[in-house]
C-alpha cells in the first residue's frame, strides 16, 4: 500500500464540518490533509442540500448571537461579494433566523480558503479503513483512481457524517432502529417564480402556513398574522411551510406522494435574484444509510417523489406557473445515522436547562426533539420538543468530540456524542464542532498530546477559539 503522506492532522470528509476543521487546523499551524470522496467541497451546504439555506439559529430569541467564528466569517465574505443576503431578524421568529448564501459560491469559497491556508486536498478518495496500533488511530486508508493509499496523521478527525472512521477505530456508537430513523430527502431548486403572487396567496391564506413564533416571545398568532400582512417583499419571510388545502386537494386526486408537507427555503443569487429551494418535498423513511442497499433504494425513491412534487408545484401553487427547475442535488441528504459515543454525551436535559460547561467549545439555541417524519406533516413537534429555558442557549462540551475507546481521534459534525433529541445535526452546528475539532487537533499535534489529554488543558483550546471569533460565554 502506497504511503500518500504524513501529516499533523488528517480530516476524513469534506462536508461542512470537514472543511471547517481542515481550514481551522491549518490556520492553527498544522500540516493538514483533507480527504473527500467527491470532487467538490461543502457537503450539505452545496452538494446535497439544502443549498442556499446556510444557517439558522445564529441568535437566541433574546437576539444574543450564539454562533460566530467560521459561520459568521464565511457569511460575511460572501455578503461582501454579493453572494449572500444579510442576517434576517424577522420579529416573530426571534432566534429562528436565517443567513442565506449562494450554495455554489460557498463551495467555491471553500476551495479558496483551503488554498489560502495551505490545506492539502485529496479528492475523489473514499476512506475505507484506519491504521491502528492498539486503540491508537495512526492513519486513514483510502481508495481512489491511483489505488489504495494511506495517510498518516498525529491526530485524525472523523467528519464522514456517518462516523465511519470512528467505528473502524473501535469507538462505540448508538443508532436508532431502521424504522425510527428520520427520513432522508433529495433537494431541488426552482427559478422563475412570481414572488408577488406567492406573497399575495400567503397573506390571503394565513391559517394554511406555519409561521412558528418562538415560545419565549409568547406572541399570539393574531399578532404574527398582522406582522405578516405588513411584509412587502417575500425575502422578509424566509422559510415557508404550508399550502395545506392545496396539498389535501392533490392528495385526493393522487397527485401528491403523501410522504411530507410542502414548503421551501430561499436561495440568493447575484443581482438580487431569489430562488425557491424545496428541501422537504421528498421524504424516504425506513432507511439505514449505513446499508448500501437501503441507500440505493432511497436515491431511487426520492427522485420518484421529486417528480411528483414538481408536477404538484406547477399545477397547484400560485406563482409557480412559469417556474422551472434549475438544480437537482446530485445525492441524498442523509438526516440521521450513527452517533459516536464520547467522553461526554450531551443530553436533552442539558439542552432544556440551557446548561453551561467548563469545556465549552460552542453554543446552540436549537430545541430538543422535533423530528422529520414520513407523514404529510413536514415536521412532527412531539411532546419532547422543548427550547432552552429563558430564551437562552446551551453549551456544547469539548468531550462530545472525543470518542471513547480510542486515542488520537476526534469526531465532528453529525455524529458527535449526544442523545438523539439533544442535537439536530444542522449545518451551523456541524460548523461549530468542526471549528473546535480542527483547532483542537492542531494544538494536540503541536503540543505532542492526545485529544483526550487536551481535556485537562482545555483553556488553551478555548483561548484559541476566542481569537477566531467563536462565542463561548456572555449569553443566556
Amino acid at each position: 500500500m502506497e504511503l500518500y503522506g504524513s501529516y499533523d492532522v488528517v480530516v476524513a470528509g469534506g462536508g461542512t464540518s470537514g472543511v471547517t476543521a481542515a481550514i481551522c487546523a491549518a490556520r492553527t499551524g498544522a500540516k493538514t490533509l483533507l480527504i473527500e470522496r467527491l470532487g467538490a467541497l461543502g457537503g450539505q451546504m452545496n452538494i446535497s442540500g439544502p443549498p442556499g439555506f446556510a444557517y439558522a439559529w445564529m441568535f437566541n430569541p433574546r437576539w444574543e448571537r450564539v454562533i460566530g467564528g467560521f459561520q459568521q466569517e464565511t457569511h460575511a465574505r460572501l455578503l461582501k461579494e454579493g453572494h449572500a443576503i444579510p442576517d434576517q431578524k424577522t420579529p416573530w421568529r426571534a432566534g429562528y433566523t436565517f443567513s442565506y448564501v449562494d450554495p455554489d459560491w460557498w463551495g467555491l469559497l471553500m476551495f479558496q480558503m483551503t488554498q489560502e491556508t495551505g490545506v492539502d486536498l485529496l479528492l475523489h478518495s473514499l476512506a475505507v479503513d484506519v491504521l491502528k496500533e492498539g486503540i491508537v488511530t495512526k492513519g486513514v486508508i483510502v481508495e481512489n483512481p491511483s489505488g489504495r493509499q494511506i495517510a498518516l496523521g498525529k491526530v485524525i478527525i472523523d467528519c464522514t457524517g456517518e462516523g465511519d472512521v470512528s467505528v473502524w477505530a473501535g469507538a462505540p456508537f448508538e443508532m436508532e432502529p431502521r424504522e425510527n430513523i428520520q427520513p432522508h430527502t433529495l433537494s431541488f431548486t426552482v427559478d422563475g417564480v412570481d414572488w408577488d403572487k406567492v406573497l399575495t396567496y400567503i397573506k390571503e391564506n394565513l391559517n394554511e402556513f406555519s409561521f412558528r413564533p418562538h415560545p419565549y416571545l409568547n406572541m399570539p398568532m393574531e399578532e404574527v398574522y398582522e406582522q405578516v400582512k405588513k411584509v412587502k417583499d417575500f425575502s422578509e419571510l424566509g422559510e415557508q411551510m404550508g399550502w395545506i388545502s392545496l396539498r389535501e386537494e392533490a392528495m385526493k386526486k393522487g397527485e401528491w406522494h403523501g410522504q411530507s408537507g410542502v414548503g421551501f427555503f430561499m436561495t440568493p443569487r447575484e443581482g438580487g435574484v431569489i430562488q425557491a429551494h424545496f428541501q422537504h418535498s421528498s421524504h424516504v423513511g425506513g432507511v439505514d444509510c449505513t446499508d448500501v442497499r437501503d441507500l440505493t433504494y432511497a436515491e431511487i425513491e426520492s427522485r420518484r417523489q421529486v417528480a411528483i412534487a414538481w408536477k404538484f408545484i406547477k399545477k397547484y401553487m400560485p406563482g409557480f406557473e412559469k417556474a422551472y427547475v434549475s438544480r437537482i442535488c446530485p445525492e441524498l441528504r442523509i438526516r440521521e445515522t450513527r452517533r459516536i459515543m464520547g467522553d461526554y454525551m450531551l443530553t436533552s436535559d442539558d439542552v432544556v436547562q440551557a446548561r453551561k460547561f467548563d469545556d465549552v467549545i460552542g453554543k446552540s439555541s436549537f430545541p430538543k426533539g422535533g423530528h422529520h417524519t414520513t407523514k404529510i406533516e413536514t415536521l412532527t413537534l412531539d411532546a419532547n420538543h422543548e427550547y432552552p429555558k429563558d430564551g437562552g442557549s446551551h453549551d456544547i462540551p469539548y468531550r462530545c468530540l472525543v470518542p471513547k475507546n480510542t486515542e488520537n481521534l476526534l469526531v465532528a459534525g453529525k455524529a458527535i456524542s449526544t442523545d438523539r433529541d439533544a442535537y439536530h445535526r444542522f449545518l451551523q452546528q456541524t460548523i461549530v464542532t468542526g471549528q473546535a475539532a480542527g483547532t483542537a487537533a492542531a494544538l494536540c499535534a503541536k503540543m505532542g498530546i492526545t485529544p483526550r489529554q487536551l481535556e485537562k488543558d482545555v483553556k488553551k483550546l478555548q483561548d484559541a477559539l476566542l481569537t477566531q471569533g467563536v462565542i463561548l460565554t456572555g449569553t443566556h
